[in-house]
């Protein structure tokens, strides 16, 4: 792979800016400091100083020449690393891979498996505090132009890595990619995004995804299924493939590891698309994604603390009471409907209503101190320094 994407590479968009968001930098007061340590390491910046990392990652040797770092986490997933990492390598065309494997607490021998049959792959070992912690301890290891952040139930169905790195280099104001993703019955994820906001939250709280008007303004997720064969600009796309720029995750910062599940990716993207790169669907590679398609109520409950995460962090106070009272009246409306017969679905949707209004604790773990909501503003921040 050529390396001439450094000559052209476009301006970093002030990274530095990210330091005065009170919400990244941590109070005085934290009482472990981790996430100032993966946040300032990731703004100023991070990946070069990968032999620190984070206090709970041990990393292994890693490739000096990778074209690709590949990032993907297993939490006792090691029956899916199985299936993905030989269509990794597969499809790695003329692109030089440095695959990583983030043993994330895992009780499944993962590593043993990862170390014993693909000794391409190198492990990296995680403490499990999340999703984002995770891909963290991975990234942070990694030198690579670019970075991959792929689930493990997935499989590489069609193109190369390097055909979409070369898609990438053809457009070097693309700061994060994702690609076409297919479920196990082949059907076309809608992976294509649009940012939060009230009006698709109470769009989709009222069915809008089943209105014949397709409105943007009403729905987060795009279902008009031909465009995924077209490359084209987008908010943000799903976690579970997400090609990143280097030099895009030095300028707004690795994922944010208070959330510990879900709404990351919407997060990076904005936090991207603020710095001053764009998003970008691409077309030059289909993936499988199993998924769990069964309803799981903590994650429904994850997901809508996740969301009110997401809303304390990037909107206004106002602002951000609506659109978590938009996102609760989508969990009620669920949970009172006759037509919700299956017993779970209505079990997820009281949790998650509960969840969102602070009656119940967040599913998996509290977030860290320093994220706490309104916990500290800029100007007491900084008083206080």
């Amino acid at each position: 792979m050529s390396t001439a994407w450094s000559a052209r590479r476009p301006q970093l968009r002030d990274p530095v800016r990210y330091l005065d968001d009170p919400l990244v930098r941590p109070a005085k007061d934290s009482p472990d400091g981790h996430v100032w340590r993966i946040s300032a390491k990731l703004i100023l910046p991070p990946m070069l100083h990968s032999d620190q990392g984070t206090t709970t990652a041990a990393r292994t040797e890693r490739p000096s020449t990778a074209d690709l770092a590949v990032i993907t986490v297993s939490t006792n997933e090691a029956h899916w690393l199985r299936r993905a990492l030989p269509t990794i390598f597969e499809h790695a065309g003329d692109a030089k891979l440095d695959v990583v494997v983030v043993d994330n607490s895992s009780t499944d021998g993962t590593r043993e498996m990862v170390e014993s049959e693909f000794p391409n792959a190198r492990v990296v070992t995680s403490e499990n505090h999340g999703f984002g912690h995770a891909n963290n301890c991975g990234a942070i290891t990694c030198d690579a132009p670019y970075v991959l952040f792929l689930n493990p139930d997935t499989e590489i169905l069609e193109g190369t890595f390097g055909q979409l790195l070369a898609a990438m280099e053809r457009e070097p104001e693309v700061g994060l990619a994702g690609v076409i993703q297919l479920a196990g019955d082949g059907t076309t994820i809608p992976t294509i995004r649009y940012f939060p906001s009230v009006s698709r939250s109470l769009g989709e709280a009222f069915g809008s995804e089943l209105w014949p008007l397709r409105a943007r303004w009403a729905r987060e997720r795009e279902l008009d299924m031909t465009r995924y064969t077209l490359e084209l600009d987008c908010d943000w796309t799903s976690g579970s493939f997400m090609l990143a720029r280097r030099e895009a995750l030095l300028a707004a910062g690795l994922l944010d590891e208070r959330f510990f599940l879900q709404c990351e990716e919407p997060d990076l993207c904005l936090r991207i698309k603020r710095a001053g790169w764009r998003v970008r669907h691409l077309p030059s590679m289909t993936i499988l994604h199993y998924g769990k398609p069964e309803v799981n109520p903590r994650m429904v409950a994850q997901e809508a603390y996740a969301r009110r995460q997401y809303a304390e962090k990037h909107f206004g106070k106002a602002y951000g009471s609506a659109y978590v009272a938009a996102v609760g009246a989508g969990h009620l409306a669920r949970a009172l409907s006759p037509r919700a017969r299956d017993g779970r679905k209505r079990e997820a949707a009281r949790l998650a209503l509960r969840t969102l209004t602070g009656r119940t604790a967040p599913p998996f773990v509290a977030p860290p101190q320093t994220a706490l909501p309104r916990l500290r503003t800029a100007t007491n921040h900084q008083a206080s320094t």
